[in-house]
């Protein structure tokens, strides 16, 4: 199997990190530090960084500031969504769930939904897809 790495960028000049190999191994805590530090985070109201990536599953790590929305969308694979710090609403069909540090929801591929920080938080996002369609 081919070790897949991202590439550096102007927002990631630090260089590449492992997104695919028969093993990974993802250091959270280091993530979580990172995510918040770079220019993104500062000028925006959000910053995400895909921390793993095969054609059957991706993870996406996800900062909110307070109050910044991700407007209704959909995703083509099964998602779940781990709050890792803070709080965000999640609204499903028009139902809020109010998810707190510790918290899972997870959806049927292709359920529209939308997510609200009620204050600064971070989640991590699995997309799993496992017939024929790309995620």
């Amino acid at each position: 199997m081919e070790i897949k790495q991202n590439e550096s960028t102007e927002l990631r000049p630090e260089g590449s990190r492992v997104m695919d190999a028969p093993v990974v191994t993802i250091d959270m805590p280091d993530f979580l530090r990172q995510i918040k530090d770079e220019p993104t985070w500062k000028n925006s109201d959000r910053n995400a960084m895909t921390i793993y990536k095969t054609a059957e599953m991706r993870m996406v790590l996800i900062a909110l500031h307070e109050d910044a929305v991700i407007e209704k969308h959909l995703a083509n694979g099964v998602i779940s969504v781990q709050v890792l710090d803070g709080e965000i609403n999640f609204i499903v069909e028009g139902e809020s769930h109010n998810l707190k540090t510790g918290q899972v929801i997870a959806l049927h591929r292709k359920v529209p939904h939308t997510v609200a920080a009620i204050k600064e938080s971070v989640f991590l996002l699995t997309v799993a897809n496992f017939k024929d369609e790309p995620i």
